[in-house]
């Protein structure tokens, strides 16, 4: 087996080159519409910065302190989000002008931002007059121009597909019901663009975005990477590990897989350039791991809070729950990684140039924050938002103890320290962030408001329960590929409140009998996975950017590396123990075991590599093994370790009969 090693100074420089800041903004303004942005030079910048920054604060401060009625606060929150995001969004991709929006443009902004506005100060006499609302033409249109304004934006900042959604339902709900029950109910009520979505967003979520940005305005990205190299660095092909380990840990703070590719990408990927991986699985590995931080507690991807909200259970519940798949998840990426490692023969990272541990651990007050939020949430001290809130004082304290000490140890590196700047550029980061995920957000709750009109949720899971045949199996499986068509290119919390108001109530139901946690949790993995799922997986294709490799391969390379994200959701919603619903630890420690045997089984399948190369034939049975450990069941479970204890005997005996005698 000498004779595979691939030294790292045989790579050819070709192979070695990466991606700019700007190849990753041209592929990103190709694939992703929240790329494409205006451009804001000089004062008009400053402005815009001054505006984004104070929606953060007022968002902060109405959460905490304002006490308003929901369609108070929640109507003055999308009236400004609607400002925020055509000033931020062009009408169509491309070049735009500098310090440039189009009177159009302007007309859009007003007209749809005034309804919320007029909405919010009369919002005591509107509700008294309940339906006759509608009564009023100008009322009416106002809530049609709004309706349509944010729509507009949706199909700037988030894509088409969704709104592809929504105006399929209009049309089914038009022609089913009276057009002015239609209005009252998506605009005047909390049933419609007022739901449970952007209610959640305006009350959490948005209060850890903004964490989440000041956070990686701290250094904390940069720890975390460090951090990583010390745990597995020096390994066979350490870097691409690196990169495993640390886009779990950056994905807790980012919560958006693009963003973490973005962040620790360009760090990763040409490190496993270097140490002998293509390019396209190089921004494949970094893809798929950054698209697994949004499934990694305690943030996780903002959809955590909904979750809460939808499944009626306390948010420390769902971050607990979430623990075990996102350990599988990250555990199969980990196995895959290493076989490919050992297939290509790569060395690690040489030691000497590796962080000493010893050096971070004085950095590790970074991680104050992220432990007190914890506490805090986990504890029931305080509520979620006030916890964020606390959280966001802590940050920015460590913030300030990190620029105290770099000024005492007069160190060179001021990279981390928090400046008035970092401070304003972390509101503004925040306030940018929130736009599409509050767009997505109302245009969910459109989704939800025509499926509760027209009761539409019956009559689907009628259809479905019909076309399975009440086979769980099938009825995931038609899910599966639901979440994943309407998640390309949809932000994950926007996709979930969609497949929970759609798809979990379908695996819900009698017929079907998939516990309730488990339903939404299959549904929240398979929208996070349409990030990493060609056609449309803009994860993968900023990692290819960086990697300067093909997007599509680089996609399909994270779809493989992905595996754990495509058969965790059928094992707990086949076996709620891994959510720990209703279960014991016997059966937790049994489902988890069985479980890393089954995904590094599959691994083995897909790298055709184990001691040494697998055959074909040897592959196929390997992919059959991981299936029946992964299906949940004793029997399954003996058939599928039986056949594993098989296939590495005989991969011992070939192995040993090739090594030479003292290699």
């Amino acid at each position: 087996m000498a004779e595979e090693k691939k030294p790292i100074d045989a790579v050819p420089e070709t192979d070695t080159s990466t991606g700019t800041a700007a190849d990753v903004e041209e592929v990103m303004k190709k694939y992703d519409r929240e790329s494409n942005v205006r451009v804001w030079e000089g004062v008009p910048r400053q402005i815009m910065r001054v505006l984004a920054a104070a929606f953060s604060v007022y968002c902060i401060v109405a959460t905490l302190f304002l006490t308003m009625m929901p369609e108070e606060k929640l109507n003055i929150f999308l009236g400004l989000i609607l400002i925020l995001g055509y000033l931020h969004y062009p009408i169509k991709k491309g070049h735009v002008k500098v310090n440039s929006m189009p009177w159009y443009d302007i007309v859009i902004m007003v007209a749809g931002a005034f309804p919320f506005f007029y909405f919010a100060a009369n919002a005591h006499s509107i509700i008294r007059l309940a339906t006759k609302v509608t009564n009023d033409p100008k009322m009416v249109v106002m809530a049609i121009v709004s309706i349509l304004a944010f729509m507009e934006l949706c199909r700037r900042c988030v894509g088409i597909p969704i709104l592809c959604v929504v105006g399929a339902l209009f049309i089914y709900t038009f022609s089913n019901v009276r057009f002015g029950k239609v209005i009252y109910d998506l605009f005047y009520t909390t049933t419609g663009m007022m739901n449970t979505p952007i209610n959640v967003c305006s009350k959490y979520i948005v209060v850890f975005i903004i964490f989440g940005a000041f956070l990686e305005r701290t250094g904390i990205s940069t720890f975390f990477i460090n951090l990583a190299n010390c745990v597995a660095g020096a390994s066979s092909g350490g870097p691409a590990k690196v990169a495993v380990i640390s886009s779990a840990l950056c994905g807790m703070v980012s919560g958006s897989s693009v963003g973490n590719t973005v962040t620790t990408g360009s760090v990763t990927i040409p490190m496993m350039k270097r140490t002998g991986y293509k390019g396209e699985f190089a921004g494949a590995v970094e893809a798929a791991a950054s698209t697994g931080g949004q499934i990694m507690p305690p943030i996780m991807g903002a959809a955590a809070f909904l979750m809460s909200e939808y499944m009626g259970i306390p948010y420390g519940q769902v971050a607990l729950k979430a623990i075990l798949p996102a350990v599988l998840y990250f555990t199969g990426i980990y196995i895959v990684v290493h076989l490919e490692a050992k297939k290509l023969g790569l060395r690690g990272i040489p030691r000497e140039e590796l962080p000493r541990f010893l050096k971070l651990l004085p950095k590790i007050y970074l991680l104050l924050p992220l432990v007190i939020l914890v506490w805090l949430v986990s504890t029931n001290t305080r509520t979620m938002q006030f916890s964020a809130a606390i959280a966001i004082m802590v940050t920015i304290g460590v913030g300030l103890v990190n620029n105290v000490i770099t000024r005492l140890t007069k160190s060179d590196d001021t990279s981390d320290n928090l400046t008035f700047g970092k401070f304003v550029d972390a509101l503004e980061a925040g306030a940018k962030s929130c736009i599409t995920v509050a767009v997505a957000c109302a245009m969910a709750g459109l989704v939800a408001g025509c499926i509760t009109s027209t009761g539409l949720a019956s009559k689907l899971i009628t259809a479905v329960v019909a076309i399975s045949g009440g086979r769980a199996i099938i009825a995931l499986f038609l899910t599966m590929l639901c979440c994943i068509v309407l998640g390309m290119g949809v932000p994950t919390t926007a996709n979930y409140c969609i497949m929970a108001s759609t798809c979990a109530p379908i695996l819900m139901s009698p017929a079907i009998g998939i516990a309730p946690v488990a339903a939404h949790f299959f549904v929240f993995y398979f929208g996070i996975v349409a990030d990493i799922t060609p056609p449309v997986a803009l994860a993968a294709y900023a990692g290819s950017a960086i990697a300067k490799a093909p997007p599509m391969k680089t996609a399909l390379n994270a779809t493989k590396l992905a595996i754990a994200a495509f058969v965790v959701p059928y094992i707990f919603a086949l076996n709620p123990a891994m959510l720990l619903v209703d279960t014991t630890a016997f059966q937790v420690a049994q489902v988890v075991i069985t479980s890393i045997l089954g995904i590094l089984a599959l691994g083995v399948g897909l790298e055709g590599y184990f001691k040494g190369n697998v055959p074909w034939v040897l592959r196929i049975i390997a992919l059959a093994a991981g299936l029946f450990l992964i299906y949940p069941g004793t029997v399954s479970d003996v058939v599928g370790l039986a056949v594993v204890a098989g296939i590495y005997a005989f991969q011992t005996l070939v192995h040993k009969k090739e090594t030479p005698a003292g290699a």
